[in-house]
């Protein structure tokens, strides 16, 4: 018998200058992202912090010719304690916060907000416990 999975194994977000993108994810997130060789030499990927035998999906940064950044339908929500905080990093790294933290009822809260390479990404948290 399969063991059940997450959907999502993988994740790269597409980005034109790799440095500006790097410091934009690393203020907003408060992460470390590492360089991740990659056997073509006609890619550039940084990784963000991740565990693959750990439950969520694992993904990176990626520079590639002929991949164009921006907002395309899909969304990478980053799992946040509150996500009101990291939304409050956004403007100060060069962003946009597309859609301020709003409820999404009984699944938590989310911002929506825009990187400087134009994607669009997601910032999650669960329900916020009472005091």
């Amino acid at each position: 018998m399969s063991e059940t999975r997450n959907p999502v194994g993988w994740f790269e977000i597409y980005v034109a200058d790799l440095e500006r993108a790097k410091r934009f994810y690393e203020t907003v997130l408060q992460v470390e992202l590492q360089p991740l060789p990659t056997p073509a030499g006609d890619i550039e990927m940084l990784m963000f912090p991740g565990d693959p035998q750990k439950a969520g999906s694992c993904g990176a940064l990626a520079r590639m010719e002929g991949c164009t950044p921006g907002s395309g339908g899909t969304i990478v929500y980053f799992s946040c304690r509150d996500c009101g905080e990291e939304e409050s990093r956004v403007a100060g790294a060069g962003g946009v916060v597309t859609k301020p933290k709003f409820s999404i009822g009984p699944y938590g809260f989310i911002s929506l907000v825009t990187d400087p390479d134009g994607n669009m990404i997601g910032l999650h948290n669960p329900v916020e416990e009472d005091g």
